[in-house]
């Protein structure tokens, strides 16, 4: 089995013409570790998922148009392109369009994001906390009640 992806070709963008915000929030790798740390002194098991078409599901505001890709050319319209609705892997603001479409998603979900980690969200029950930290396109999270992961899992 062959898999393909369509990449944008982003260095051709140029910046304040064909987009604004380029970078994606990092965790830091010291965050990442007080995030493990913590987890590990109140016995949450901490759960890594990679999100295998996250800059797919991003939304762009920006009109971007891609030329058509070499072998698939529509032979009615050779000189027709597209216009993305949704980000590519290879445009400068899919990292960024991810974040924000992750981040609007968890907060929706009644996660608080961090103050000074703004990569690290947390909703805090009584009985119960969730913590997810985003990584590009990496998420590490972690629940007290184990079978509420199994479920967050399932929802993302």
């Amino acid at each position: 089995m062959i898999k393909a992806r369509l990449v944008a070709k982003g260095y051709n963008q140029e910046e304040g013409i064909d987009y604004d915000e380029t970078y994606a929030l990092v965790a830091r790798l010291e965050a990442i570790q007080m995030l493990c740390a913590f987890a590990a002194h109140m016995n949450i098991k901490l759960y890594q998922m990679d999100v295998k078409s996250a800059f797919l599901n991003a939304c762009i505001e920006e009109e971007v148009y891609v030329e058509q890709p070499p072998r698939f050319e529509n032979p009615h319209y050779p000189d027709h392109g597209y216009k993305l609705s949704k980000a590519l892997y290879g445009l400068k603001q899919a990292p960024w369009a991810w974040y924000e479409r992750l981040s609007g998603f968890l907060i929706e979900k009644g996660l608080k994001r961090g103050k000074v980690d703004t990569t690290l969200f947390i909703k805090h029950k009584p009985s119960n906390m969730l913590m997810v930290q985003i990584y590009v396109d990496d998420i590490i999270f972690g629940f007290i009640n184990e079978a509420l992961c199994e479920k967050f899992s399932k929802v993302m």
